[in-house]
């Protein structure tokens, strides 16, 4: 009979202890977003990317000058629309491929653009994982951490990182969707 009355107790407690958390949640305005400040200051970001193959994207990125303290030749360039509205230069080191399919290749990015009305630039190191097939390229997805301290203009004395993801059953495929946050 102990058992039964302490198993009966817990259910009322937690039972009251629910109805408790369901009420403050009701209670609370859930609509508003969170600001910067309750999110430990990290600024959500997303955008896309078109595909690299479209010679008017292209021109959209001028050459990058060699820069004299870091001459980093960048070899590849993304164009970015959506937060970061701006040019993503890529230098990549030669990729890893399996017997299975995966390709992992890793490098180092300077994004140089605008933010909010404001220039600026920072640099990443990144890391891409993808899987293929006869066909092509079955997913792909990369991490861009920013480097601490590389941020100039709008961008300085920023941390974050962005993530992106390969979309490849787009007819322009592949195309490039970005997701991130910025903190500082």
């Amino acid at each position: 009979m102990n058992i039964t009355l302490h198993r009966t107790l817990m259910v009322c407690m937690l039972a009251g202890a629910l109805a408790l958390t369901i009420a403050l949640v009701a209670a609370k305005d859930v609509s508003a977003a969170p600001s910067p400040e309750r999110a430990g200051g990290a600024t959500q970001i997303s955008g896309d990317a078109p595909p690299l193959d479209d010679p008017e994207v292209a021109a959209d990125c001028p050459p990058l000058p060699v820069d004299p303290v870091d001459p980093v030749e960048y070899q590849y360039a993304l164009v970015m629309h959506g937060d970061l509205e701006g040019c993503l230069y890529t230098h990549f080191e030669p990729g890893v491929s399996s017997p299975s399919g995966t390709y992992r290749e890793t490098g180092t990015e300077l994004f140089v653009g605008v933010y909010n009305g404001e220039v600026g630039t920072f640099k990443t190191t990144y890391r891409f994982e993808a899987k293929y097939d006869l066909s092509g390229e079955i997913f792909g997805r990369c991490q861009h951490p920013i480097v601490e301290g590389s941020g100039t203009g709008v961008f300085e004395g920023v941390t974050g990182i962005l993530f992106f993801k390969d979309i490849i059953e787009a007819e322009n495929a592949p195309y490039y969707l970005y997701r991130g946050h910025l903190r500082g």
